[in-house]
Formats: structure tokens, sequence, C-alpha cells
């Protein structure tokens, strides 16, 4: 089910997929989506919620997997992946598709003025604490990143602090 809010700006060239088993996608007002942002419900039953005045940039693509909560103010660069969710692979007697997705690790929240930078990652299980910058090309696996600390590569690392 898609709310767009009206006041959102969502590029044409934009691809926004409906779910077809009921989960829910929300865009507040004053979102802007780049073109060739790509969202697609897929891998679990969570709800996609990207609240006000957040930027999603050209190449972004997120899942709603096991849920992905973006707050106020987010800044999302350019080809980033943001990833509720992971394929089952443990048994080597059924194929990876055969065994579809692993439980969930709680979903991805993203707390309010966050910036991630072009072309990082994060997975299931990440939470990105209030103010928090995450640096280009970085990978949040699972991890809760501190309020206003500024991280970067992978493993991901504290660097230091915005002041």
């Amino acid at each position: 089910m898609l709310q767009i809010s009206d006041k959102a700006i969502i590029s044409k060239l934009a691809d926004i997929e409906d779910s077809v088993k009921g989960t829910k996608i929300v865009i507040q007002a004053g979102v802007v989506i780049d073109a060739f942002v790509k969202i697609k419900p897929a891998g679990g039953l969570g709800d996609l919620i990207i609240d006000e005045n957040s930027y999603i940039n050209s190449g972004t693509v997120l899942y709603t997997g096991n849920g992905l909560r973006i707050g106020r103010n987010v800044l999302i660069a350019a080809n980033c992946t943001l990833a509720p969710v992971n394929h089952e692979y443990r048994s080597r007697h059924t194929t990876i598709v055969e065994q579809r997705f692993m439980p969930s690790k709680g979903g991805i929240i993203i707390e309010d003025d966050v910036w991630i930078g072009a072309n990082s990652v994060v997975l299931d299980g990440s939470i990105i604490r209030k103010g928090a910058v995450v640096a280009s090309g970085s990978i949040v696996k699972g991890e809760e990143l501190e309020s206003y600390g500024v991280y970067g590569g992978h493993p991901i690392l504290l660097i230091k602090y915005r002041e």
C-alpha cells in the first residue's frame, strides 16, 4: 500500500513498486526522491517509512524487507543500498533460492539528521542514531551507530564525533 504525500517530490524516473503482500510504503511531506531510485517490497513484511524532509539520491535501492524507518532530515547519497533482509544459505542440500530468507534481525532504523555517504550499504539489524554520519563506501551490517558519531569503512569504525 503506497501512501505518498502530495508535498513529496518524486522523480518521474524513480521506480516505486507497490506491495502485493500488504507492506506499507509511506513517503512524508518534503521528501525528495531522485531519478533512478528503486523502492522494492521484498524479503519480508516490514513497512518502509521515509519521514519529512529526507532526500534519497539517484541510484539508491531501498528494500522493505523486515522494515526500514528513515527519520526526518536524512540525506542518503547516490548509489546506496539499504537492505533489511538476508537470504538464507546455510544448507548445501537446498538451493539458496529455495531456502528463501533468514529470520529478521530487526530491520533498519535511521534516526533524524543522518547523512549516509555515496555507495554505502546498510543491512538488516542496523540502527543509525540521530546525527550520525556514515562515510562513502561504508558497510553497516547490523551495528548500532552512536548519535553524532562519524563512521567509516568495513568493518565500520568510529572516526570522531560531530562538534
